[in-house]
């Protein structure tokens, strides 16, 4: 199934909230994507509506499995590609920058390419 750049992000940022032992409530998520609260919270609908993440009235919201295989693919090629663009010599928080927007774009085929190269040319 397809998602889309925003559904992407928005599952990648629970995720990363959930592995720094942070809450994922409305507030934390919109200061991580640079939303706003109603923005966050529609999204939220449309994640549920999706199967990816389940909430409980004004209750933290919480990934399903199927939201945190997605979160984990996209988190995994954000690290991948934060990773090649760090060895290239692109300063820190300009690769942050385009590995956010790479990862909803590559092709699954050259992402694995790069990874590949990534593992044969190890430091």
């Amino acid at each position: 199934m397809k998602y889309t750049k925003a559904q992407e992000d928005f599952v990648e940022a629970l995720l990363m909230l959930e592995e720094e032992g942070r809450p994922l409530e409305t507030t934390l998520v919109a200061e991580k994507l640079h939303i706003s609260k109603p923005a966050v919270h529609q999204m939220g609908h449309e994640l549920i509506d999706r199967g990816l993440i389940t909430r409980k009235d004004y209750g933290p919201m919480k990934l399903t499995s199927k939201g945190r295989e997605v979160a984990e693919a996209v988190l995994h090629r954000h690290r991948v590609l934060h990773e090649v663009l760090v060895r290239l010599g692109v300063p820190e928080d300009i690769a942050e920058e385009d590995c956010c927007l790479i990862e909803h774009v590559l092709s699954e085929t050259t992402f694995q390419a790069i990874e590949n190269y990534l593992k044969e040319h190890e430091e």
